[in-house]
């Protein structure tokens, strides 16, 4: 008997995953020789110790591998069954605040004729709006040209209080971190609801009276500016002195939301359509021609590059994965495209990759082949911003047959598998599409229940909606400063984890709430 002792990079692997996995054991000389393999499959809890042994290993046909559990593993899920408690209580107080203010409507109304104002700290805490009737017609009126959808505002808050919470740590369990490679349980909808945003401004802006070419100048210069601050939160050096051009990042977040929404923004201003319902595709087709031509651009990149090294079309990560036969074709076209145009030096030095699969190339996950499918999401966020003027396309849009054929041929129903895997890091097609559809279903049910029912009016999240910019960048540089981060007794817990990243993201949303009460908005 032989007891093999686990190197403490892939025990952390088993911790952090937690689920059964698939054992190859093999001969010494591996990877350059694979001479036997025998599966086995166990369920690995966190924080427990396993032994792996081997039997037999001169005779190939009796050779078996066995598993011994040396200390038992602890439940790490508990912390979090407790948090969502408390999560759903105060939902539940939020639901009843909204009920007790439904009841309340007709006397409301009638202190309302009194001017008496002291239910307004109620609708403050997330009931319903009083200060707009439904109706059934929901097309903006001229004389409401400038009415703000509380939707579209509340959608981005959530997608920016997942990201701050995701950023923080997220309790430090598996399913909150940005995946190795393949897979991405994470949601950015920034570029989605950005497409969406764009489409109701721009006409709001047209009605309005404004040029074309005037809006051309602002979508320039808010790209500029976005792209500046992003450079600016990338590179923290702002104790230490002026900053290097020689180890400066170019890519990074905001950097990309300002590419996409320059080229979305200027097709939109460029292509003089009119809303018609089912009729978008048709009535946007220069548009959709340029994005399908920026697709093909991707693909042919993608698929057809020669990369020096490396297989052609490879789409993994490099390193030990695939056997070790590729260790330097991390992300195959894309780690290429920006290590020549970008230099190593300017792009992520750390990618996640780094730690599983031991990949020493540099490479970043907002470089610049992957921004091509940015413009896809933002697009498609544009697209969708039409069944907000007319209801009845909703059902045309929520079949989505496109996008859901799409993502079935492309993945093969699968995360590693099929023809172009959902990764993140490569910000592949099916990972656009497979977010663009979920999008679109969580945009439907907050606009439905904001916008059209007025059951909810949006609070918490509408508040760090309505100052996205300032709480992304200030989440960012006060990152490692108190309050918002503090030194742990035991880091290896995920209660002390849990409750830092939650209240750090409660936090922010409790200042975006007293900015919004202040009428203090960060814009560009």
């Amino acid at each position: 008997h032989i007891a093999l002792k686990m190197d403490e990079a892939l025990l952390t692997v088993i911790n952090d995953l937690e689920t059964d996995l698939l054992w190859l054991c093999v001969t010494p000389g591996w990877p350059p020789m694979q001479l036997w393999t025998r599966s086995l499959q166990f369920h690995f809890g966190e924080h427990g110790n396993y032994s792996l042994w081997l039997k037999n290993l001169n005779n190939v046909s009796h050779t078996n591998c066995s598993i011994m559990v040396n200390s038992n593993p602890v439940n790490s899920y508990i912390r979090e069954c407790h948090t969502h408690k408390c999560l759903i209580m105060l939902c539940s107080y939020s639901q009843r605040l909204t009920i007790f203010n439904l009841l309340m409507r007709p006397l409301y109304l009638v202190l309302k004729s009194s001017h008496v104002n002291f239910l307004l700290p109620i609708q403050e805490l997330g009931s319903p709006r009083m200060d707009a009737l439904v109706t059934d017609n929901i097309l903006p009126s001229p004389a409401s040209s400038s009415r703000r959808l509380r939707s579209l505002d509340t959608f981005r808050g959530i997608s920016l209080v997942i990201m701050v919470f995701v950023n923080y740590g997220g309790g430090r369990y598996w399913f909150f971190k940005h995946s190795s490679w393949n897979g991405e349980p994470n949601l950015d909808l920034f570029v989605f609801i950005m497409g969406t945003s764009i489409a109701l401004s721009i006409n709001s802006m047209l009605r309005g009276g404004k040029s074309r070419s005037s809006l051309l100048r602002k979508v320039l210069w808010r790209s500029i500016q976005l792209f500046l601050i992003g450079l600016f939160i990338v590179n923290p050096n702002y104790c230490l002195g002026p900053l290097s051009f020689n180890n400066l990042r170019i890519p990074g977040v905001l950097q990309r939301l300002a590419w996409s929404y320059l080229v979305v923004a200027s097709l939109d201003l460029l292509v003089d359509a009119w809303w018609s319902p089912g009729l978008d595709v048709l009535l946007y087709w220069p548009a959709w021609l340029c994005v399908v031509v920026l697709e093909i651009i991707w693909l042919c990149l993608t698929f057809l590059l020669p990369v020096p090294d490396c297989p052609t079309g490879y789409l993994g990560p490099g390193g030990i994965g695939d056997m070790g036969l590729h260790v330097n074709c991390t992300g195959g076209a894309a780690g290429y495209i920006d290590r020549w145009l970008l230099g190593e030096n300017h792009i992520y030095q750390s990618p996640s990759s780094k730690v599983i699969y031991a990949t020493h190339m540099p490479y970043d996950p907002e470089g610049v082949l992957g921004s091509i499918n940015s413009v896809l999401m933002a697009f498609l966020g544009l697209q969708v911003s039409i069944f907000l003027f007319f209801p009845a396309a909703v059902m045309v849009h929520l079949i989505e047959k496109r996008r859901i054929i799409t993502l079935t041929v492309l993945t093969e129903c699968s995360t590693d598998k099929g023809f172009i895997p959902v990764n993140k890091n490569l910000w592949s097609l099916s990972y656009v599409t497979t977010l663009a559809c979920f999008a679109f279903v969580l945009l439907l049910l907050v606009y439905y229940t904001i916008d059209v029912k007025k059951w909810w009016s949006g609070a918490p999240f509408y508040y760090p909606g309505m100052n996205s910019i300032l709480v992304y960048v200030g989440h960012e540089v006060f990152e490692g400063y108190f309050p918002f981060r503090w030194r742990m007794v035991n880091s290896q817990s995920h209660t002390e984890h849990l409750i830092q990243n939650v209240f750090a993201t409660s936090l922010w949303v409790f200042i975006s709430y007293i900015l919004y009460r202040k009428r203090i908005f960060w814009k560009i």
